[in-house]
């Protein structure tokens, strides 16, 4: 992460990537997003000559980081700089990161309309550019004034213009734009500018807006709706570029914590799905609001919107009754494309806004899916690929470009915080990192807003400044994956006890054992139980994965992607060690970020997309795994670690992994997997 070794050194994030790294005082600020790989163009060879670098400073503070941004802690323009802003132009608040340099913390955004390949989706090993093509333009048009000799209505000769001018023939006009219609026209000597819905699937193009003379701002926001936190993102429709992103905790949480407990509460209270509706409806304009208010861009100026999330979610967003998602066979109320208004939807937004929400894949397989499968593109690829957004309920594509299925499975809370002793969501001042000695049995960790591990000097004043307060899912993975590599966790999840003898980290806990993380305040342990939830969530997934294997009969995945806040941020190798994921070369498996989120900004700015997207669910084939006689033995063997009949000679390679007990097998067909094991013979699925 970091190239520089000195932790007293400024910290620089370059959004949206994630990138960081630490750098020196006065090193040059596209130099530093090189040596990070990120994607800055410069094609004058750093004169300041060609304005391709451009990035823009956020100012604030960043808790995560444990950093404040500001302006103040880049360079002045430079003489360079400041004759190419008064021959070109700069945009407010852009720098050329040829001519800056690092002075502080930074966190940077490179603004998507001054890079040309910015904006891609990973298609075998090559990028493949996303051309900008929305289902909202602008058309500028200047009518003809009224005449007698030829008594046409104003709209009339407006819709003529807008045929010669730009091929729209005869739009759809909404009836609340018809009273307007005379003064805006006459407003700037008959010139206006007119915003056309037209997605190219069959439907009348419409307009959505008229202004007087030239108007050039055309907003959009693509929002993931998911069960624990809503993220939107407000993009421009002329550049394709992403001018803020906030998001929120779902405030449906304070009415039910997981998914099926919204259901229970919408199927146990009248009016329980209008005020679930209202809750998260409320919640994207808050998050509107504040996304116009940090770019200052007017919410009359957003013209479209793509929506994804899981099917309980997508329901209720849309005020459905989702009581029937709850039980077999968990039927959706609508499973294709949904087109609406702002209005409708109560979003503040222009008033003639269009609203897309993606299809749903399946009962328990949403349109956050579908999105994650639009960005990723498992049905691009000629290679097999693993799609997976870890939540509470895990959704898991697997597929090429031959065929693709899907299935979901039942992971629980665990990997978020919940059933887990010290269990949190990701904040400051929670373990996000844990190491354990092999000889010693001693931990070190890392925290949420610190760069510093726990046996490093300068780490106990960040514990007082952030606390140390629990444990996120990316630690829970890697504790008990630690655990067992240390010895402390067996291959079935029990704690030995006997090396409290040993160590006293091993603490008895009534007839159990725990394994002391942390002995401060809050005191941090892993108890039996806490092991059990984690085995238990990752069998859940395994046992899916593993189903859609046998049904594409595969023995293995080339490549896996782990999408979803939960998936950016674990270890692909410590989730291998855990058995959270099938074996892999380990340089295949890689953290997508929220893929759902950028399916549906895909959506947002591509119509081809949008078309792309509703052809491929239509293709891929959904697998439920309640009906499959096969799963609950799957789900058996999957709860050892990693697995107790899988072989993971990738993963070997990398680590080194206990001796296998034969005590637990327990018959001659369930030989675990361990170098220099006789193999069982090979199932016929696999032949």
């Amino acid at each position: 992460m970091a190239n520089a070794s000195d932790p007293t050194d400024p910290l620089v994030l370059f959004m949206p990537s994630g990138k960081r790294g630490r750098f020196p005082v006065g090193t040059n600020l596209l130099e530093a997003a090189r040596l990070l790989g990120v994607n800055i163009e410069s094609v004058c060879g750093g004169r300041a000559t060609c304005g391709r670098c451009q990035i823009e400073v956020q100012e604030g503070g960043f808790a995560k980081h444990g950093i404040v941004s500001s302006c103040d802690h880049i360079s002045p323009k430079s003489g360079r700089e400041a004759r190419y802003e008064s021959i070109r132009s700069l945009p407010v608040g852009r720098r050329l990161s040829c001519s800056a340099t690092i002075q502080g913390d930074l966190v940077v955004a490179v603004p998507q309309d001054a890079v040309v390949n910015a904006q891609v989706v990973r298609k075998a090993a090559s990028d493949r550019l996303i051309e900008r093509n929305p289902a909202v333009r602008l058309c500028y048009v200047e009518v003809d004034k009224p005449d007698m000799h030829k008594p046409l209505g104003d709209l009339d000769r407006l819709k003529a213009m807008l045929t010669r001018d730009w091929g729209i023939h005869d739009p759809a006009v909404p009836l609340r734009l018809l009273p307007q219609l005379q003064k805006i026209l006459r407003k700037k000597n008959w010139g206006v500018t007119v915003a056309i819905h037209h997605d190219d699937n069959g439907a009348r193009p419409e307009i959505l807006a008229i202004w007087p003379g030239l108007h050039n701002k055309a907003y959009g926001i693509a929002c993931d709706i998911g069960s624990t936190t809503i993220a939107l993102h407000l993009l421009s429709l002329l550049s394709g570029r992403v001018v803020a992103s906030s998001g929120v905790s779902n405030p449906q949480i304070r009415l039910g914590e997981d998914l099926m407990s919204r259901v229970s509460y919408v199927m146990m209270n009248p009016g329980g799905c209008e005020a679930m509706a209202l809750a998260v409806r409320e919640a994207v304009n808050g998050l509107i609001g504040q996304v116009c208010t940090e770019s200052g861009v007017d919410a009359g100026d957003i013209l479209d919107a793509v929506f994804v999330a899981n099917p309980i979610m997508h329901h209720l967003f849309l005020g459905i009754d989702p009581t029937e998602l709850g039980q077999a066979p968990f039927a959706l109320a609508v499973s294709g494309a949904i087109h609406a208004s702002a209005a409708e939807l109560g979003l503040q937004a222009n008033e003639g806004a269009h609203v897309y929400l993606l299809p749903c894949i399946a009962g328990h397989v949403g349109a956050d899916a579908a999105a994650a499968t639009l960005a990723e593109g498992p049905h691009r690829q000629d290679r097999m690929m693993l799609l997976i957004d870890i939540g509470t309920n895990a959704e898991i594509v697997l597929g090429n470009g031959q065929r693709v299925i899907t299935a979901s499975s039942p992971t629980g809370p665990a990997f978020e915080g919940a059933e887990i002793s010290s269990g949190q969501r990701a904040a400051p001042g929670a373990i996000e990192r844990v190491r354990i000695d092999r000889e010693t049995l001693e931990p070190r960790f890392r925290i949420i807003g610190s760069e510093l591990w726990s046996d490093q000097p300068g780490f106990p004043e960040d514990a007082v400044r952030l606390g140390v307060t629990g444990t996120c899912g990316s630690a829970i993975v890697e504790v008990v994956a630690e655990l067992y590599l240390c010895g402390i966790v067996s291959e079935d999840g029990a704690i030995d006890g006997a090396l409290a003898a040993r160590s006293p980290r091993i603490v008895a806990n009534g007839r159990t054992f725990s394994y002391l993380l942390h002995d401060g305040c809050p005191q941090i342990t892993v108890t039996q139980n806490d092991v059990r939830a984690v085995q238990l969530a990752k069998a859940a997934l395994y046992a899916g994965i593993r189903l859609l294997m046998e049904k594409q009969g595969v023995a293995a995945v080339d490549m896996i992607r782990l999408a979803g806040a939960f998936g950016s941020f674990i270890d692909p190798k410590y989730a291998m060690v855990l058995g959270l994921i099938p074996d892999c070369d380990l340089s295949e498996v890689r953290a997508v970020g929220n893929a759902a989120g950028t399916g549906a900004m895909m959506a947002l700015l591509n119509r081809d997309c949008r078309r792309e997207i509703v052809q491929t669910v239509q293709r891929i084939e959904k697998i439920e795994t309640a009906l499959e006689p096969h799963f609950q033995q799957l789900f058996v063997d999957a709860m050892t670690l990693p697995h107790k009949v899988d072989s993971f000679p990738n993963l070997v390679k990398e680590v080194r992994l206990p001796p296998h007990n034969e005590a637990n097998d327990g018959c001659a067909d369930s030989m675990h997997r361990r170098p220099g094991r006789k193999k069982r013979p090979t199932p016929r699925w696999r032949r």
